[in-house]
């Protein structure tokens, strides 16, 4: 499949990228985001329905056969909190709002493969277009498989932008992508007292920073060094004047391992700990887990019509296997507990730019990204239906 019309195709997709980037919204409330994707959609004569605040859009494109197997693209819509520094003309317009993750770019993909799908030939079976609320936080691909946004649908694709690939790569594997993502939150329980009478109080303060260190060794000393593993305490509160021994301090984190044995050592790991650690030390500490995103786990079947939809839109050497999974986390996972499915990643670097993770405020994407992606997403809706519709 040929990129149609290059330059003019890029401009639209560059403009409706751009138009949603001024726009960011938080989780469940991106009303803006979806009446921009209506509109659009609307143009381009395909009917969609939204169920306002705390919903999704969900577009469907008109298949040839009814009996034809239907395919779902996804994008997402919400944006995170923070303060923009891109500087870039066509920055975030609202403060503490800013599409840091690239989700302004998979929406343009997503509707530039709409486009290509609603013009010329069109496809074997329907193709549902999915732009979710909430993938950051508060897991709205739940919230789309409850009003029934997989109906009757027989494989699902995703993707991401990155700079860990440059512009014209894609990477497409089977089997884990992301990482479980569980979330802890430990409150010490000590004694308060005068600065300068230690003896007489309990310092949460001093059992805090024990627990930061120890819980670094359930990564070092007890997890397999071949299944990944990361704890990391991104979060600290304790005390109120620096005269005063802290009675209570909280301790929150993160989890990320790519196996349940992994996990659940941990996990178990953390409870030992602070149950030994408020034991030295006379105190008591609360332990909460939050469990976060399972892991993506691509099927080998969908993974395989990823490669070959890639090959016809990406030169072949480019087209990625994994080195190894990546430690983020995904709410995608959830649709792949329910329907077959692939999430690949889009190289989004173009040479001679430094790398800038994502979730930056400096994070952006070379918009020669748009069509490539774009045009990935409506190939692999047709190979899928071409290779499902061969199933006996």
């Amino acid at each position: 499949m040929e990129i149609p019309d290059t330059s003019v195709f890029r401009d639209d997709l560059v403009a409706l990228r751009r138009g949603l980037h001024r726009i960011p919204e938080l989780a469940f409330v991106e009303e803006e985001t979806a009446h921009f994707i209506l509109e659009e959609l609307s143009r381009l004569g395909i009917p969609a329905t939204y169920g306002g605040r705390g919903t999704g859009v969900v577009g469907r494109i008109q298949g040839r056969d009814p009996a034809a197997p239907a395919i779902a693209l996804r994008a997402e819509m919400d944006a995170l909190p923070g303060d923009e520094s891109t500087g870039l003309p066509f920055a975030s317009k609202r403060p503490g709002r800013v599409h840091a993750c690239g989700h302004d770019a998979h929406m343009a993909m997503v509707l530039g493969a709409a486009r290509l799908l609603s013009r010329g030939d069109p496809p074997a079976g329907d193709v549902v277009l999915i732009f979710q609320p909430a993938e950051e936080h508060g897991g709205g691909a739940r919230v789309m498989m409850r009003s029934g946004a997989l109906a009757g649908v027989s494989a699902i694709f995703g993707g991401h932008v990155t700079h860990h690939y440059h512009t014209g790569q894609i990477m497409v594997t089977e089997g884990v992508v992301t990482a479980q993502s569980d979330r802890f939150v430990l409150r010490v329980h000590g004694k308060g007292g005068h600065g300068a009478r230690p003896h007489e109080a309990v310092d949460a303060v001093i059992v805090a920073a024990f627990l930061i260190s120890v819980l670094q060794t359930l990564v070092s000393r007890e997890s397999d060094p071949l299944h990944p593993t990361v704890i990391t305490v991104g979060r600290v509160q304790a005390g109120t004047a620096a005269n005063v021994i802290a009675e209570e301090a909280v301790l929150e984190g993160s989890i990320r391992t790519t196996v349940e044995a992994a996990r659940l050592r941990v996990m178990r790991g953390i409870r030992r700990m602070a149950d030994a650690v408020g034991s030295l030390h006379g105190a008591v500490v609360g332990v909460e887990l939050v469990e976060g995103y399972p892991p993506v786990v691509n099927t080998a079947r969908e993974a395989s019509i990823c490669r070959r939809a890639a090959a016809r839109i990406f030169s072949a050497n480019d087209v990625l296997p994994q080195e190894h999974p990546s430690m983020g986390s995904e709410d995608f996972a959830y649709y792949l507990h329910e329907t077959p499915g692939c999430f690949v990643r889009f190289g989004a670097r173009r040479d001679g730019w430094d790398y800038v993770p994502l979730h930056s405020p400096a994070f952006t994407v070379d918009e020669d990204v748009l069509p490539l992606g774009a045009a990935f997403f409506a190939e692999v809706a047709r190979e899928a239906q071409r290779c499902l519709a061969r199933r006996p």
